[in-house]
């Protein structure tokens, strides 16, 4: 249903698979690591992972976007209405907007607030954002409703790809899935 020039070059599937697994188990993490009642050990664990694999996808998301500027993404097939194609542009920048706001609010929480980053630490980059307790709750507040954002859009756009690659069947969840061969 789809051929090489429909659907996303291999950089831009990879970029998509390697951070949405990186993205869900966060999500989770994330929702975990602030429960009461966790076992310090685990809740250290799971801060300490949190904070590291944002910087990572700080990274991810910067690269991402570079190349998604540098190189224009397939046309969507011409079978979708023009409704679903409107949706799907502005989840997609809402994607883009919360992957970005989400690690920058999380790295601004944790350095204003006083805290370690631990790979960071140790790879010797100093905190960018000055000690500040109103800028860390701030930000804060920021990464905790963008957290809730973002696990709603993720849910759309998962449900829209289940529903095009299961239930319709109609070519647009390949255009992303990795090529095997």
């Amino acid at each position: 249903m789809t051929t090489p020039t429909d659907t996303y070059r291999a950089p831009a599937r990879w970029l998509h698979w390697l951070m949405a697994l990186l993205i869900i188990p966060m999500i989770i993490g994330g929702a975990t690591m602030i429960q009461e009642g966790l076992p310090r050990s685990l809740q250290d664990t799971l801060f300490i992972s949190h904070k590291n694999v944002g910087s990572l996808l700080l990274l991810l998301i910067v690269v991402r976007l570079i190349y998604r500027w540098r190189n224009t993404p397939p046309a969507e097939p011409a079978h979708l209405p023009a409704w679903q194609i409107k949706i799907a542009s502005l989840t997609h920048v809402a994607l883009y907007a919360l992957l970005l706001v989400m690690p920058l609010a999380g790295y601004i929480r944790v350095r204003a607030g006083g805290f370690p980053i631990e790979a960071l630490d140790a790879m010797g980059i100093p905190a960018l954002v000055p000690r500040s307790d109103a800028l860390a709750a701030v930000a804060k507040s920021i990464h905790f409703y963008g957290a809730w954002a973002l696990a709603i859009l993720l849910a759309m756009h998962i449900g829209a790809a289940l529903q095009h690659g299961l239930i319709k069947r109609d070519g647009v969840f390949s255009r992303m899935w990795p090529r095997s061969g």
